[in-house]
């Protein structure tokens, strides 16, 4: 029940901010999301051992969150030097190890940049563009738990997340792609259904990454949640983890292919 009450609580507090929010509420609100995530995203990350100075991780996180929800000053190079720059100053400098400075370097990249693009989504196709890719992983998700428990036999990846299973996984991607092919029009009108129907899939798809690969880091931290912040849920990173890996291909596809047209 606790379980449920929260998942419906959290689910109406993002369907208000998404429709009442002005897109510079949004905006803050991304980058406030984002720093709670690449907070999460730290401590599993130095869960052994002396923890790093988070702020400055934190800080790039939200200047890349804010900056790409400017879709139309976003500029992935300037940020990415300016990752590179602070990464060469953790490993020169700070004395952190090259493969310890460049997982905190994924931060701004694996949490800031999609949520940032989240919120130019919405700021450029409005809010029927945000709902449909929600509604997209939420269908993939959903239908990936519903197949896996009626018809599910193969493990997916049986060390990472053991209750995951390959008919699962196809169920989740198919049931994904027809909703985002029949819905697609009525949002995107200059799409093809073809197109639409790649994205569908690509976002079940890269859904699907994005929590094994979540799963993954705890695994490797031996935790079972990135924090205790949403009762029966876990932290705010377990509930966006498929989010974060499917929102770029449809920002990138709506950028380039429906509103550029």
């Amino acid at each position: 029940m606790t379980r449920l009450l929260s998942g419906v609580a959290l689910a109406l507090a993002v369907l208000a901010a998404i429709l009442f929010l002005p897109p510079l509420g949004l905006r803050l609100l991304a980058c406030g999301v984002a720093l709670v995530a690449a907070r999460e995203y730290l401590r599993v990350l130095h869960h052994e051992g002396r923890r790093a100075d988070p702020l400055p991780v934190l800080l790039l996180v939200a200047l890349t969150c804010w900056w790409m929800a400017a879709a139309a000053s976003a500029d992935l190079l300037a940020l990415l030097l300016v990752g590179l720059g602070w990464l060469a100053i953790e490993v020169v400098f700070r004395g952190l190890t090259v493969d310890r400075a460049a997982a905190r370097f994924l931060a701004p990249w694996y949490i800031g940049m999609p949520l940032g693009m989240l919120a130019a989504v919405q700021a450029t196709g409005g809010r029927p563009a945000t709902l449909l890719l929600i509604a997209t992983v939420v269908v993939s998700d959903s239908a990936q738990y519903y197949s896996g428990r009626l018809f599910g036999r193969r493990p997916l990846a049986p060390t990472i997340s053991p209750k995951k299973t390959i008919e699962g996984a196809i169920g989740g991607a198919a049931l994904a792609t027809l909703f985002f092919t029949l819905v697609g029009p009525r949002v995107l009108p200059a799409a093809s259904i073809v197109s639409l129907a790649v994205v569908g899939l690509a976002i079940a798809a890269l859904g699907i990454c994005g929590d094994l690969f979540q799963s993954r880091l705890k695994r490797i931290a031996g935790v079972k949640d990135s924090a205790a912040l949403i009762p029966g849920h876990g932290g705010l990173l377990d509930r966006i983890d498929a989010l974060l890996f499917a929102t770029p291909v449809f920002y990138l596809y709506m950028e380039r292919f429906v509103v550029g047209r």
